[in-house]
């Protein structure tokens, strides 16, 4: 037997051991394949608009290779094409519009790429409680956690509730102040649940969307507890939790005739609670000491 027969034979033996019968081998990709395939970080979808900044990359022809800023009316100027149009339309139909121009008579087999070198024509706000707020482009697909992060995070100050603010009106050049969210839709977004992993609440936002984190709200908890103080506020918290969170009862606490000092219509007004009742922002529970 020749050498490069007993290679094959050894080889087939190895193929056999790794893929025992039944088993199918994974078909082999092809190189063209591999090549042509975008990277998955690459949004072919996402639209143009103007100010933007493309990276045009043909394949091979380093001269009519570069970057392109989106004019204001729209347009790109491009070596030997002139005026191509970009904004409003999607990064693959520009990809295959400039493939076709430039296989007209200047290009055989043109592969052409584009990607966004700057994000300057649509935009999203984020204020509030988060350590870097400002105005961040919107970079395609953008959810509520990729905008948080961009800001650096929410504040150890944040509540727990956020606010998404999106415009009614057609101008979103320009951040939604608290006071005009009458003329907004509001989403509110429990940031607790996006901690926890509950992605139903990771919304993607849209251009001139504004992300409002407030500041928490307090609480306070005075009387027979281990640690009576100012506490930060939570959506649904009951008055056992309250107290919980204040260190529970001394020896000498009563869970009954328990009061919470609150705001009423303006006044401050005491009121009977219990211990499943919810906890209101600015509300000072008074944990009374036991009779016996």
């Amino acid at each position: 037997m020749s050498k490069i027969a007993a290679a094959l034979t050894v080889a087939a033996l190895v193929l056999v051991d790794a893929f025992p019968a039944g088993a199918q081998a994974p078909a082999a990709t092809p190189m063209t394949q591999q090549a042509t395939t975008p990277s998955p970080s690459r949004n072919v979808e996402y639209t143009v608009g103007s100010q933007d900044v493309l990276k045009i990359t043909v394949f091979d022809e380093p001269t009519l290779s570069g970057s392109y800023r989106v004019d204001a009316d729209g347009s790109v100027q491009y070596p030997m094409l002139g005026h191509v149009q970009a904004g409003g339309r999607m990064l693959r139909d520009i990809e295959a519009d400039i493939s076709k121009k430039l296989e007209d008579g200047f290009v055989r087999r043109a592969q052409v790429t584009i990607d966004v070198e700057q994000f300057r024509s649509r935009s999203i706000f984020i204020v509030g409680e988060v350590r870097s707020p400002g105005k961040y482009p919107l970079t395609g697909q953008t959810t509520v956690i990729e905008a948080l992060a961009s800001a650096g995070s929410t504040t150890a100050n944040a509540s727990s509730e956020i606010l998404i603010l999106r415009s009614r009106s057609a101008d979103p050049s320009k951040p939604i102040l608290l006071d005009a969210a009458n003329q907004a839709n509001v989403t509110r977004i429990s940031l607790t649940d996006l901690q926890l992993g509950r992605l139903s609440e990771n919304i993607n936002l849209q251009e001139g969307d504004t992300i409002f984190v407030p500041k928490a709200e307090k609480f306070f908890v005075t009387g027979q507890v281990r640690s009576p103080g100012a506490y930060t506020h939570e959506q649904g918290l009951t008055v056992l939790q309250a107290i919980s969170l204040a260190g529970g009862l001394t020896e000498k606490g009563s869970n009954r005739r328990m009061k919470a000092i609150r705001t009423v219509n303006g006044k401050k007004a005491e009121v009977k609670i219990g211990l499943t009742d919810v906890v209101q922002p600015g509300d000072t529970l008074v944990i009374p000491q036991r009779l016996l």
